[in-house]
């Protein structure tokens, strides 16, 4: 479905009001996570949440007490917004922020911000046919210490990069049921974990093109039998331009022995580095560099970035709220999954 853009105001001021109000669609864990996150910036004022649970309505009043409870996005967008942030099952993110940039309101999304590449584009374009900022939670980007290894990887401190490792392993499964419902999640540990590792990759890399992707998906142990079917194992490999050779390995509920394994490592002619959590934790990292067998510490265990990418927001929407292209990047990452999940094999 694509949707029209009612642009009614082609251009917005420079700079909003001193905290822009905002509206929350969806506070559940993830979403009462990033309201408090904005809100201990002390960067925004939240005007109003929207929630069909009362208990998630009532643990969001704890945080914002000033915050105004109505029933959907329809009513958050009558209040004269300056933002809003979703946290919804992922199949209803497309519409809700194409609806809400209809309106000529930011959005916010929580990832993926649509299930398949061609709904990713129509939300981007709706965001840019606005001139509205559009930002989506890939807070694996906000990693203490990203910015350095990305400057590294930029200079070719590490030589020519030629293979890249991305590990999500979960030792947990979603407690939801709509992830496990490919129509309402898109799919399953790839679209869910995946989906940080691949965007971090391009991020660090520079967004490079991609030539080929393959997939071998798994459910319950067995090979994927069936579109319907969700994923708990997936290995991907990935051609990107450059000679460089990618794999990405991700899973729910696998005998990991630990909470979790998550890393990205980057293997280059003169050396490597990586980012990973440190003792199974879901979130405290570190970047590491290495040299032959010496390794390098970058940065030390941090777990102050979880909330980072809401807060960049929302900082960034307080001082210019005009569409910023570099979400188009997300097309790529959308791209890629595609081919994971068989839509198209070449990228």
């Amino acid at each position: 479905m694509d949707y029209a853009i009612n642009n009614k105001s082609a251009s917005l001021p420079h700079t909003l009001r001193s905290k822009p109000r905002l509206g929350f669609l969806g506070v559940g864990w993830i979403g009462g996570h990033r309201l408090k996150s904005m809100v201990d910036s002390d960067l925004v004022d939240v005007a109003a949440i929207a929630d069909p649970s009362a208990q998630n309505q009532t643990n969001a009043l704890t945080i914002a007490p000033r915050a105004q409870c109505v029933h959907d996005l329809e009513a958050l967008l009558a209040l004269d917004l300056d933002g809003i942030v979703i946290a919804t099952p992922s199949a209803q993110h497309a519409a809700q922020a194409c609806a809400a940039l209809q309106a000529n309101v930011p959005v916010f999304c929580q990832k993926p911000l649509a299930l398949d590449a061609d709904e990713t584009r129509r939300v981007i374009r709706a965001a840019r046919t606005a001139d509205r900022l559009l930002g989506v939670d890939l807070s694996y980007r906000h990693l203490r210490g990203l910015d350095q290894m990305r400057r590294l990887l930029m200079e070719g401190a590490f030589g020519k990069v030629f293979a890249v490792d991305l590990v999500f392993h979960n030792a947990y499964g979603p407690d939801k049921p709509w992830y496990y419902d490919k129509t309402a999640a898109g799919g399953g540990c790839v679209i869910d974990l995946g989906t940080h590792l691949v965007d971090l990759m391009f991020w660090l890399l520079d967004n490079p093109g991609v030539s080929h992707v393959s997939s071998t998906l798994f459910a319950g142990g067995a090979p994927l039998d069936g579109r319907a079917e969700i994923e708990d194992f997936a290995s991907v490999h990935m051609a990107l331009d450059g000679g460089i050779d990618a794999r990405l390995a991700c899973s729910w509920n696998l005998s990991a022995g630990r909470e979790a394994i998550i890393q990205a490592v980057f293997y280059g002619t003169k050396g490597g580095c990586c980012v990973r959590n440190v003792g199974g934790s879901f979130f405290n990292f570190q970047t590491e560099r290495y040299q032959g067998t010496q390794r390098e510490v970058l940065t030390p265990p941090s777990d102050d970035w979880w909330g980072a990418a809401a807060v960049h927001w929302a900082r960034t929407l307080g001082n210019n709220a005009r569409y910023d292209a570099q979400i188009e990047g997300l097309i790529r990452v959308a791209e890629v999954l595609d081919a994971v999940y068989g839509e198209k094999r070449e990228v």
